[in-house]
């Protein structure tokens, strides 16, 4: 029985790690339809890219500095317990390399492609697993100190804090020392619109980010005899939510309403596997507005030229879930309990702090000595033909 359980619980979350692993194609294609036509290469081969570094970082580095668990042994002892840890590495890598893939969105179109994957290196290596460590293994004693002042542990089921607010966070530094793309913001105070290259592969995107989202939320379980339904149905109807009240505020515009369903499952992480489902719903919905209020007011009021508007849509309703947590988890609200509000805005706050420092420190530092931004001709010719020397549809095929 004991080797059975092994065995399921394996499979179970290697299949969680595959569903989130196909989600990256989701964040590949979401901004190959968001950026212009001209950027469209680079936004594919970029998501590609960051994740095999990740991987080979969060193997060799990130992991330990989370779990204190290195793979510097013998294949014989990975091998044990049909390999449960390594596949464990697996799925959490595939949340560690969603940190870059949402910074991709936010710099998109402007940005030097080896200096990012420099800071893909260090956030996926140091910065991500520093954080996740105290979230999620115990490190320096913060929970625990968390639970003394306030009753509860930090809680965050599946990351809205952990991954989405700080990949969130950490983007809206990089973005803001980048500056805006080219002619986007005028002296005449006119902004250039720079609309979407092609809105059903950005629907595409949108889908594949959705359904893989079940496996980020309920294979967070990690073990077969935790799964829950209920965290489930609570990210379906986190979903709708969103897409619904994007629908309605984003007036129809097809780029709101692909993104709504994002928007909720970014807020439900956390708080999942303790809402009721009219909870999530009404989480999912708030997630909704904050997206289309906050993507208008940073795009057109603050002049911030966040691509694919991540820091509103994964730092503010990634910090928006981490709070929710501790009201709809509460039993009053029609949840299972075991949170605390005042836990919840410790533990947000932190994650968010700690993305912002992290950020302003590899970025800056970047910018300082390599340079983030591609030229100005590179900028104008785009990022396919300057730094791929190919376009996603060439005009004309070469003869010989």
């Amino acid at each position: 029985m004991e080797a059975l359980k092994q065995g399921a619980d394996a499979l179970f979350i290697l299949l969680g790690g595959i569903m989130v692993l196909a989600m990256h194609a989701g964040f590949a294609f979401l901004e190959l339809g968001t950026v212009r036509k001209k950027n469209q290469v680079n936004a594919l081969v970029k998501i590609l890219v960051d994740f095999s570094v990740s991987t080979v970082v969060y193997f060799v580095v990130g992991y330990a500095v989370a779990y204190g668990t290195g793979f510097f042994v013998g294949a014989e002892q990975l091998a044990a317990k049909n390999g449960y840890e390594l596949v464990k590495f697996f799925f959490l890598l595939t949340f560690a390399a969603a940190i870059p893939a949402i910074i991709s969105g936010g710099i998109a179109e402007r940005a030097k492609f080896w200096p990012q994957l420099l800071a893909t290196a260090v956030i996926v290596g140091v910065i991500y697993p520093f954080f996740e460590g105290i979230a999620w293994n115990q490190h320096f004693g913060v929970q625990a100190w968390i639970k003394a002042a306030t009753g509860e542990e930090f809680h965050d089921f599946a990351g809205s804090v952990v991954v989405h607010a700080v990949g969130g966070w950490i983007a809206l530094p990089a973005v803001i020392l980048l500056g805006a793309r080219s002619n986007r913001y005028r002296k005449d105070g006119a902004i250039s619109a720079h609309p979407p290259s092609n809105i059903p592969f950005l629907a595409l995107g949108a889908w594949i980010l959705t359904v893989g989202w079940f496996g980020f939320n309920v294979m967070s379980a990690q073990t077969l005899d935790k799964i829950s339904g209920l965290v489930a149905v609570n990210s379906l109807m986190a979903m709708v939510g969103g897409t619904l009240v994007a629908l309605v505020l984003g007036k129809n515009d097809p780029g709101f309403v692909h993104n709504g369903p994002l928007a909720g499952l970014v807020a439900v992480c956390a708080g999942s596997d303790l809402m009721h489902p009219l909870g999530a719903l009404v989480v999912g919905a708030v997630a909704g507005a904050l997206f289309v209020v906050m993507f208008t007011l940073t795009q057109n009021k603050w002049k911030i030229d966040d691509v694919l508007g991540v820091w509103p849509l994964h730092g503010l309703c990634g910090a928006w879930g981490g709070i929710a947590a501790g009201l709809f988890g509460l039993k009053a609200l029609g949840g299972i309990g075991g949170v605390s509000l005042g836990a919840q805005l410790i533990g947000t706050a932190m994650g968010v702090g700690w993305a912002l420092l992290g950020s302003f420190v590899v970025y800056g530092t970047l910018k300082a000595s390599l340079g983030l931004r591609l030229s100005q001709e590179e900028e104008f010719d785009g990022a396919d033909l300057s730094i791929h020397k190919i376009s996603a549809t060439p005009d004309r095929e070469v003869s010989w």
